[in-house]
């Protein structure tokens, strides 16, 4: 007695199916997620960099025109 595969998938084949479909499209939701905060941490990094460069330009222009400091005498030491 050989049994056939009846065409209709059994409730618990139709709940298995379900279970993949779901988990296949909240594993491709949270794959996006990760990408776009990934995007907005490198956007954020790049701008933080412009920042800091352009402040390291201001300050050496500032440095540069600034008079050089003038190096202090040393004071005799007293005897006693």
């Amino acid at each position: 007695m050989s049994a056939k595969k009846s065409a209709e998938p059994s409730p618990e084949a139709i709940a298995r199916s379900d279970r993949q479909r779901l988990a296949a499209e909240e594993g491709a939701r949270a794959m996006a997620d990760a990408e776009k905060q990934a995007v907005d941490v490198r956007k954020n990094m790049a701008r933080l960099r412009e920042l800091r460069e352009a402040k390291e330009a201001a300050d050496a222009t500032l440095q540069a025109s600034l008079p050089a400091p003038v190096p202090a005498k040393r004071k005799k030491k007293l005897l006693r």
